[in-house]
């Protein structure tokens, strides 16, 4: 079973900045897709980014031009910078790892923008 883990994520005023991590238990390169969603209190699950294993990139409406996707090979990372952070961006982020037969989900990290 592959093991998918999210840091990175706390509280911040809005304007500010978060940076999140994702790292999983395989290769992140192995995946087809991997992505970061969220999930507002009374509200469903939805896309912020996801990138290929090619690096295409596709982001939100919401998050376009304040949030960047990123991967570090050498600490098999999934990177998301959060910038000019807003309340609306409240919520638990998670890392998705999507792979041919199988898609595997991290536990979340709680993002909070409150001032």
């Amino acid at each position: 079973q592959v093991q998918v883990v999210e840091s990175g994520g706390g509280l911040v005023q809005p304007g500010g900045s978060l940076r999140l991590s994702c790292t999983t238990s395989a290769n992140i390169f192995s995946f087809n897709v991997m992505g970061w969603y969220r999930q507002a209190p009374g509200r469903e699950r939805e896309l912020v980014t996801t990138i290929t294993r090619g690096g295409s990139t596709n982001y939100a409406d919401s998050v376009k031009g304040r949030f960047t996707i990123s991967r570090d090979a050498d600490t098999n990372t999934v990177n998301l910078q959060m910038d000019s952070l807003k309340p609306e961006d409240t919520a638990v982020y998670y890392c998705n790892a999507k792979a041919a037969l199988a898609n595997y989900w991290g536990l979340g990290t709680q993002v909070t923008v409150s001032s």
